[in-house]
């Protein structure tokens, strides 16, 4: 999927970016804020943005409980990625103020960037939505 004819470090250079973007946007939304930030979730949260327009019904298998009830269950990534984003909304609402040491704004700039940069990066023969463009010799 990442390798082009561009190099074998595409894939490199999009995380990097992502997680770079995650970083200046969450630096701007807490301008105030004295907290290290370290980690690459915004820079993952950009993967997990690009394979949700790749690959948006490949099967992602999820752990479902209820009370005693548990099972594994194999969820379309358009579903579990579009439900974690959501979470990251929420999260920005609920904590905001409080801390807690997550930086929730990475989070949603680092799948956003991965969103709209992927066009950019991804091979030619691999369409939006899972498909593929064959070439015949």
């Amino acid at each position: 999927m990442w390798r082009t004819p561009r190099g074998e470090h595409v894939f490199f250079i999009f995380y990097v970016l992502c997680g770079l973007f995650a970083a200046y946007a969450h630096a701007f939304m807490n301008r105030s804020s004295l907290a290290p930030m370290i980690g690459a979730s915004g820079a993952i949260s950009g993967v997990l943005g690009a394979y949700m327009l790749l690959y948006p019904r490949a099967r992602v298998v999820t752990l479902v409980m209820f009370g005693f009830y548990i099972r594994t269950v194999e969820v379309p990534a358009m579903i579990v990625l579009g439900l974690w984003f959501v979470m990251q909304f929420l999260n920005v609402l609920i904590m905001s103020g409080s801390g807690g040491g997550v930086a929730w704004h990475a989070h949603i700039a680092g799948f956003a960037a991965g969103i709209i940069m992927i066009g950019l990066f991804k091979r030619r023969d691999v369409l939006f939505g899972g498909g593929r463009r064959f070439h015949y010799p």
